[in-house]
């Protein structure tokens, strides 16, 4: 959706159209899921969560300001009930939603070929390790790779400086990198 048709979608909804407001839930329910569950490990959590980013968004639609992305502006919605959540159950990650959340993937060992399993386990294990980063690594290595952000999105979000997020990125990775070996 280009930045252009969002705006005219929030303009329709703030003038009445309540309705309207489906077309942005459609557009962006599958991303914002997508990082819910990356960055907490659970299907249940990410429902609640992508639920949660949504009625806040359309609580303060007035808040937004046109000049910039809505995309940006959920997204960063969405990164902070997310924070909070995580900081409300005490917790960063536990090993225990990094095993369910391979668990849940649904992977049917005995039904797939030998290569299908070995891909498998690696990508439950790289699911794993990425769960063990501190919070601000796994944020930015979820919003670069699993998001397919650029780093200037992902400085907007975080409201964090361009070189900031570009070291997050590359810290994430090298810890990802020394975990993935261990």
């Amino acid at each position: 959706m280009t930045p252009t048709e969002e705006n005219q979608i929030v303009e329709r909804v703030l003038q009445g159209e309540h309705g309207a407001f489906a077309a942005l839930v459609d557009a962006y329910k599958g991303v914002i899921f997508n990082l819910a569950f990356r960055m907490t490990g659970s299907r249940q959590d990410a429902d609640d969560l992508s639920q949660e980013t949504f009625i806040r968004a359309y609580r303060n639609l007035r808040q937004f300001d046109p000049r910039k992305r809505f995309f940006t502006w959920i997204y960063t919605i969405c990164m902070n009930i997310i924070r909070n959540h995580l900081k409300k159950q005490g917790r960063e990650m536990t090993r225990e939603n990094a095993g369910r959340s391979s668990s849940e993937a649904g992977i049917d060992q005995g039904a797939q070929a030998e290569r299908d399993v070995m891909q498998a386990q690696e990508t439950g294990r790289l699911e794993i390790c990425l769960r063990k980063l501190p919070g601000d690594l796994r944020e930015a290595v979820v919003l670069r790779f699993y998001q397919g952000l650029s780093f200037e999105e992902i400085a907007a979000i975080s409201d964090a400086s361009l070189s900031a997020v570009k070291m997050r990125v590359y810290r994430g990775l090298e810890q990802l990198k020394q975990l993935m070996n261990q």
